[in-house]
């Protein structure tokens, strides 16, 4: 049985059966965390692989908060104004503005420390990675980063991607799975990297973990840090995302879920 990170892919098999995977097509290291590419089509241009990972090193030269010549650095500086960054930098604050708006606030890209859209960032990344993989053709591919996952079609003979919700108590077993197909799901909690939810504070401690489902990483990732971050008694605003469901685990292993969650549980659901 594989160790699952966070939330990750537990194999083709029927619901609740632990598969290890196949050796993934490529895995980069980048952006702190390992990438997985799964690449199921039997032919594919290396061509649209090796563009994707170039992405991936483009977006951590250019948004890491932990590089000090990155451009989000200068810009936190004051050394670049946002007029002369990098248009996607200028695309990427500018999605970050909105959600921060219709989320009360409750995803922040300028906490007390500074600029850091880093909960939009990664999220957006991968999902950038696999428009390129689609372009190129390929049609049954997964990218995992960190837990949060992009999926498009299917692997052969199945009709979905098999995605496992981890038990923060049990670190090789799931609480459930979900199946998905032409999409994206995003965990944050306390999983591999630890308390990295901007205010997220003992007012919800309850809470383990918070996934998002829907159709974009990017935004499902921000706003997987956005509800994390303000507990699920202050989400009113979520339902401005009708396209993305949610999944919370509670500490004490409580699912509680949307009610279009393609969630396929294997413990109480609530």
């Amino acid at each position: 049985m594989g160790r699952l990170h966070g939330i990750g892919p537990v194999g083709d098999g029927p619901s609740g059966d632990l598969i290890d995977l196949p050796s993934p097509t490529h895995v980069e290291h980048v952006m702190g965390t390992a990438v997985l590419f799964d690449i199921r089509d039997p032919f594919f241009p290396q061509s649209a692989l090796d563009e994707a990972v170039a992405l991936l090193h483009y977006v951590e030269n250019t948004f890491s908060v932990f590089k000090q010549d990155s451009e989000i650095s200068r810009i936190a500086r004051g050394d670049l104004s946002i007029d002369d960054a990098d248009p996607r930098v200028h695309d990427v604050l500018a999605t970050c503005e909105e959600l921060r708006r219709k989320t009360a606030g409750a995803f922040d890209h300028c906490p007390e420390s500074g600029l850091d859209p880093s909960g939009y960032v990664k999220g957006w990344a991968v999902e950038s990675a696999a428009g390129i993989l689609t372009d190129a053709g390929i049609a049954s591919f997964s990218i995992s980063a960190g837990g949060d996952i992009v999926a498009r079609g299917a692997p052969p003979g199945s009709e979905a991607w098999r995605v496992g919700i981890r038990d923060r108590l049990d670190a090789d077993a799931t609480l459930g799975t979900v199946d998905l197909r032409d999409g994206a799901i995003a965990t944050s909690g306390r999983y591999e990297r630890g308390d990295h939810i901007w205010g997220a504070d003992d007012r919800d401690e309850e809470l383990a973990s918070v996934s998002i489902v829907g159709p974009d990483l990017g935004i499902a990732d921000a706003l997987a840090t956005a509800v994390f971050a303000a507990g699920l008694g202050s989400i009113a605003w979520l339902g401005d995302y009708p396209d993305y469901d949610l999944i919370a685990v509670t500490s004490d292993r409580r699912v509680l879920r949307s009610p279009a969650a393609p969630w396929l549980g294997q413990s109480s659901e609530h």
